[in-house]
């Protein structure tokens, strides 16, 4: 019998991507101001991988991710959704999106993003929200699904993502310790 045990706290990630760099420094304020300081931000990403949004939002597009210093509680990702939903809607002009805003967050063993859209893979987890499973961390690195969008397939935000788990993976076994009453302290 499996027995229910509270989830990790999740280290919260929230990719965006844009044509304009010059309103990164708004968007990258007003997700801090929503959701806490900022850890680290990923390098710049070309967003060269499809051209389904250029329409919308023109080209180039340029991606990055920041990283969120405190831990998350796993079923908060359906509120931070629509945060970056309200935030999206901020920043349109002349109906369409100059930024798209993808929150999700890391466990040791996956990386989780937040969709309105559904699909077979993805599960719902409430208020108009699916969970999409992006990367799992499997044999020491992060691996690619079927379903896993070309830019987070991308080595290098791989790599960024890796480096961002051996921090969160510190950091958890810092908490552990300190709340386990039988370790040295």
């Amino acid at each position: 019998m499996s027995i229910p045990q509270p989830p990790k706290p999740a280290k919260l990630i929230v990719g965006f991507f844009l044509k304009e760099k010059s309103l990164a420094a708004d968007v990258a304020r007003d997700l801090s101001m929503r959701l806490g300081p900022v850890e680290t931000i990923s390098p710049w990403l070309k967003f060269d991988f499809t051209s389904y949004y250029e329409k919308e939002m023109g080209a180039p597009l340029y991606r990055r991710l920041m990283v969120f210093r405190k831990h998350v509680q796993q079923t908060r990702l359906v509120a931070v959704k629509h945060i970056t939903n309200e935030l999206e809607i901020k920043y349109q002009r002349g109906g369409g999106r100059q930024v798209n805003i993808d929150p999700g967050y890391l466990l040791p063993e996956r990386l989780v993003l937040a969709t309105g859209k559904n699909f077979t893979h993805r599960i719902y987890i409430g208020e108009g929200v699916y969970a999409d499973l992006t990367l799992i961390y499997q044999k020491g690195a992060f691996r690619t699904l079927p379903w896993t969008y070309p830019d987070y397939a991308d080595r290098r935000l791989i790599d960024f993502l890796t480096l961002v788990r051996n921090k969160y993976m510190v950091e958890l076994k810092k908490t552990k310790n300190r709340s386990d009453p039988s370790s040295p302290a």
